[in-house]
């Protein structure tokens, strides 16, 4: 006859050999936010202390990047790679056609919910997540009069105007769901709009920045120096040429106080949680689509392969993962959900290609990959290593070679000199068989370049007689 001693020590067994609750999920994804844009990594003008939080709770990456785009709005195979875990040049930009990884966890038992920017057409929306409220369905748009969407019963319902800021929304609804949500593991993914321009918070948000105190900016210059295939596109357009440094200051004043917008939304997110049953078993992950120049190099916007504008900010906290520590790892953003999956045990897709980055989360001195490769539409590519970084431009036949441990901000082309002229032809090869492996077949030269100068288009003066 069994005793009840024995019994209570079988029962423990049983108990002892149940796998532990799979972890939850909390992405928050920034939209256009560089990575130097954060207090705790280092940046002592900003005013972050919600996301000085994760970075003290987790693992930051100092060598994140999105690979590009093939297109302006970069935003969009941004957050298609991301979902996915395809590279650039085989991503589906309106997540059609592969299997997601959102999708991937709804299937292995999680509540997949979504709230904010869904810039990859609204067919795939309820393909990836089971729930979804108030979505920004464009690529931007004025956060106090935006017209989002739900997805109600499969099928994504009409545009209605937002009561209040897009992002508070947003927020707002992460908070509903983390409140509200019952049994088994969920995925919590939290796209934001912000900081993309336009730069607007709400009147009453007590965070503001003085353009005349905004840090210099080392790799400022009022005017590109050749045409990088892209010199007027409509981010370009934001300020006149030549820039000054009081424009590009005004500028980044309001975007810094756009930035301290959205960490404030980012800790009622995270208060909310911390108040919840999920607090000691969920993995958070903070991360933008892209950096953005906003006055470096000349330029404005993020449709060039500088480091301003593909290093994204990327911190990863939650249970097993080491505590306030910086990788040097190199990585894709379309590393980090299958990352995710591994953590959560939830089987890779079929099509993914990113690669699993648990071993940094446990030691961050571990390597991630060797080299990373870029490109952006038909006009510019570029490769780097650990030290070494080259931009090509295959129209006019311009290469840029950047030390990246003794020149960081890119100031300092190497190309032409003939001290590095192996140094070039290593990694242009390089650069065509990684961007080769990821599907890409474009020239890196051309036979007759285009003629690389470039002036600024001369502003359009108005007709005789017509309103100012």
């Amino acid at each position: 006859m069994i005793t009840v001693l024995a019994m209570v020590n079988v029962l423990a067994a049983i108990v002892v050999a149940q796998p532990a609750d799979k972890p939850n999920i909390l992405f928050l994804f920034a939209d256009d936010q560089r990575a130097d844009t954060i207090g705790a990594l280092g940046n002592p003008h900003i005013k972050t202390p919600n996301i000085d939080k994760l970075v003290k709770s987790g693992v930051s990456f100092d060598r994140a990047y999105m690979q590009g785009g093939l297109q302006g709005a970069t935003c969009v195979p941004s957050r298609a790679m991301l979902l996915s875990g395809l590279p650039l040049f085989r991503v589906d930009e309106k997540l059609l056609r592969d299997p997601t990884w959102p999708a991937a966890f709804g299937k292995a038992g999680y509540t997949t919910f979504v709230s904010g920017k869904w810039h990859n057409g609204p067919a795939s929306l309820p393909l990836a997540f089971q729930q979804a409220r108030s979505m920004l369905l464009a690529g931007m748009t004025d956060p106090m009069k935006a017209r989002l969407s739900d997805l109600d019963n499969g099928k994504v319902g009409p545009a209605k105007l937002a009561p209040k800021h897009a992002c508070a929304m947003f927020a707002d609804q992460a908070i509903d769901f983390i409140s509200g949500h019952g049994k088994g593991p969920f995925f919590c993914y939290v796209p934001f709009d912000a900081p993309h321009d336009p730069h607007i918070v709400p009147d009453d948000f007590p965070v503001k920045y003085d353009p005349a105190t905004m840090p210099a900016m080392a790799n400022f210059m009022p005017v590109h120096p050749f045409n990088n295939g892209e010199m007027t596109v409509r981010d370009e357009l934001l300020l006149p040429w030549p820039r000054t440094r009081e424009a590009v200051s005004r500028m980044n004043a309001d975007y810094y106080r756009y930035v301290s917008y959205l960490d404030f939304q980012v800790g009622r997110i995270l208060d909310a949680l911390n108040k919840s049953p999920y607090a000691s078993n969920t993995i958070v992950v903070y991360a933008a689509d892209s950096g953005v120049a906003r006055g470096a190099h000349g330029l404005i916007g993020k449709q060039n392969l500088y480091e301003d504008s593909l290093r994204v900010p990327l911190v990863i906290s939650g249970p097993g993962i080491t505590k306030g520590e910086r990788t040097q790892a190199m990585c894709y953003l379309f590393d980090v959900l299958p990352t995710l999956g591994s953590l959560c045990c939830v089987p890779k897709t079929s099509t993914s290609e990113g690669i699993d980055l648990t071993a940094v989360l446990k030691n961050p001195k571990t390597p991630g990959r060797p080299r990373l490769s870029f490109g952006y539409r038909t006009v510019q590519r570029a490769v780097r290593d650990g030290r070494w970084k080259l931009i090509v431009y295959p129209d006019v036949n311009v290469k840029q070679l950047f030390d990246l441990e003794a020149d960081p901000n890119e100031m300092s082309n190497l190309a032409d000199k003939a001290e590095h002229a192996n140094r070039v032809k290593e990694l242009m090869v390089t650069m065509a068989t990684d961007l080769r492996s990821h599907g890409d077949r474009l020239p890196l030269e051309v036979a007759n370049p285009m003629s690389a100068t470039w002036s600024p288009p001369q502003p359009k003066r108005p007709v005789s007689g017509a309103k100012q």
